[in-house]
């Protein structure tokens, strides 16, 4: 678990004890219902009504990612988990766009978002933020960086209740794929740099894999457009007073 520094109880924002509901833009009060807050997110929708089944949105932010966004699609469904795809194309100028129209008449898509113009990755998020309907959201790269089957086992602490975000670490402990030299150097600057105004000890804060309670992230109040989006959801997140875990990916 990432260790944070003492922080005032006036700087937190979200209530980490709230019971998740499905697709929530904020947590349901604890209140009177303080013995459910650690229930886990599959037992409760939108209302706390009915029992559901948990479902994770995943959001593809596409550019020009012809060429390898149907493998990821079709490696995303051989997981086991409920999932709600949400693909948003960027503008894309070599088909990209037209390839998930015909992906999503397939079932391989929930929801398909078209940017008319190029807005970068940041507004790809945000977009996809804003119609995820999901228990937890988290992004996935359509390169084929990241690898689907990581997300059964980094879903699992905010199932449990025991996390509100986990972040995918590639230079945490155990095996892992060799990166780039500068490109980890790069990486590891930008951690530091964040660690230094979050307070926070992550070891990888610009990996893909960030996975976040919906009801949290659709409460924060993200700006970024391009790749300032990671930073910016590091350093939100943070001033939510969120428990954030990182747990090791290949």
């Amino acid at each position: 678990m990432v260790a944070r520094g003492p922080r005032a109880p006036e700087e937190s924002h979200f209530d980490s004890r709230a019971p998740l509901v499905r697709g929530a833009g904020a947590p349901v009060p604890v209140g009177a219902a303080a013995a459910l807050a650690h229930r886990t997110i599959a037992d409760r929708d939108r209302r706390g009504a009915r029992v559901t089944e948990f479902l994770l949105s995943v959001i593809v932010p596409a550019y020009n990612e012809g060429g390898t966004i149907e493998a990821v699609l079709r490696r995303l469904r051989e997981e086991p988990l409920s999932l709600e795809v949400v693909a948003v194309d960027d503008a894309s100028t070599d088909g990209t766009g037209v390839l998930l129209d015909r992906l999503a008449t397939e079932g391989l898509v929930e929801q398909l978002i078209h940017h008319p113009t190029n807005r970068g990755k940041g507004a790809a998020l945000r977009s996809g933020i804003a119609a995820a309907t999901g228990h937890v959201i988290v992004a996935q790269d359509a390169d084929l960086e990241y690898d689907p089957a990581e997300l059964p086992r980094l879903v699992a602490p905010i199932k449990d209740g025991r996390a509100d975000a986990v972040y995918g670490s590639r230079f945490q402990g155990g095996p892992h794929r060799v990166l780039f030299f500068w490109h980890a150097i790069g990486n590891n600057l930008l951690t530091l740099v964040s660690n230094m105004f979050t307070n926070l000890n992550l070891t990888d804060m610009e990996t893909c894999y960030k996975l976040v309670r919906a009801d949290l992230m659709k409460r924060l109040p993200l700006r970024a457009e391009r790749f300032g989006i990671e930073v910016e959801l590091t350093a939100r997140l943070s001033q939510a007073g969120a428990r954030i875990w990182e747990l090791p990916i290949s």
